[in-house]
């Protein structure tokens, strides 16, 4: 059986368990305490080990400062040309001032959700339907912008707001695909066209060149066999005329003339004899005294020459 002495030392051990377990707080990383004395605001404990004053103060509110993701539920939006669309999303937040977010409002998780789900109802109904998944990224923006002035006196900060998902009605939808397939066959077609008509525009480019070409093919050859004919004329003219220069020489020279004459009646006779081959009737001249003649005009010829 206990004495009272042992008694008092329990009781004295239980109340020190007690009174150290009121006392002595520890705060985990990114938390923060809200601190009340006497239920009035005192101070906010960080991370870190902290006594308090017994029976006096208490921890009333206890805080995360890490980024809270909450879930926005799915609601019915209108848009500016009166369709109904499902939309739900995903809001990000993080709590700056505990103080603020323990006094400011009863529960700010609440009030930015709620507010969350007003500000896109009214964003979505500034725009058109075709133009809500376009817009995603200006109606996260907005909402973001709304928010956050809302909730800085919270000392909440929203951080970002996403759209998960924007759901038309089935006949709308089934609308969308029906005008999304007609856009599809339209650039289709269009497409096609076009290829046709670029083919045609290579195939006369290259028909055009090709006449060219031969053109220019046609007219180079015409220039160079003009050419080659003058050469052709301007060489024989040339060699005539050498010719006829050494001809000239050399009956000046002794015994030219001699030779000249010599020359001019053997023509006379081979050309003779030819025509007596090949015809059947010999034509004989009347004067026999042609080849003199022919000698005596030559050599008339030369001296004209030589004066």
């Amino acid at each position: 059986m206990m004495d009272g002495s042992m008694i008092v030392g329990i009781v004295m051990a239980i109340l020190v368990i007690t009174v150290v377990a009121k006392t002595a707080v520890i705060t985990p990383q990114q938390s923060a305490f809200v601190i009340e004395n006497l239920g009035k605001y005192n101070r906010t404990l960080h991370a870190g080990f902290h006594i308090l004053i017994p029976f006096l103060e208490k921890v009333a509110y206890r805080h995360s400062l890490k980024e809270i993701a909450v879930d926005i539920a799915e609601q019915i939006c209108i848009t500016k040309d009166n369709v109904q669309v499902g939309v739900d999303g995903v809001l990000y937040l993080q709590v700056l001032n505990p103080e603020r977010a323990s006094y400011g409002i009863t529960d700010y998780i609440f009030a930015i959700s709620q507010l969350a789900q007003t500000t896109l109802r009214s964003e979505i109904g500034k725009i058109v339907l075709d133009r809500t998944f376009e817009e995603r990224g200006a109606i996260n923006s907005n909402v973001v912008q709304e928010l956050d002035l809302a909730s800085d006196p919270w000392g909440v900060k929203v951080l970002r707001y996403e759209i998960k998902n924007i759901n038309p009605p089935v006949d709308v939808l089934s609308a969308m695909e029906k005008q999304m397939r007609a856009e599809r066959e339209k650039r289709a077609v269009v497409l096609t066209s076009e290829g046709e008509r670029d083919a045609k525009i290579n195939e006369a480019e290259g028909e055009k060149q090709r006449v060219i070409k031969e053109s220019e093919a046609v007219k180079e050859q015409q220039i160079n066999e003009a050419e080659g004919e003058a050469s052709a004329i301007l060489a024989v003219a040339t060699a005539t005329a050498e010719g006829l220069r050494s001809v000239a020489t050399a009956v000046k020279e002794e015994g030219g003339r001699d030779a000249m004459q010599l020359r001019i009646a053997e023509d006379y006779m081979r050309q003779f004899g030819n025509l007596a081959k090949e015809a059947n009737t010999l034509v004989v001249p009347a004067n026999l005294s042609d080849v003199s003649s022919m000698i005596a005009l030559a050599t008339n010829i030369v001296k004209n020459t030589d004066k």
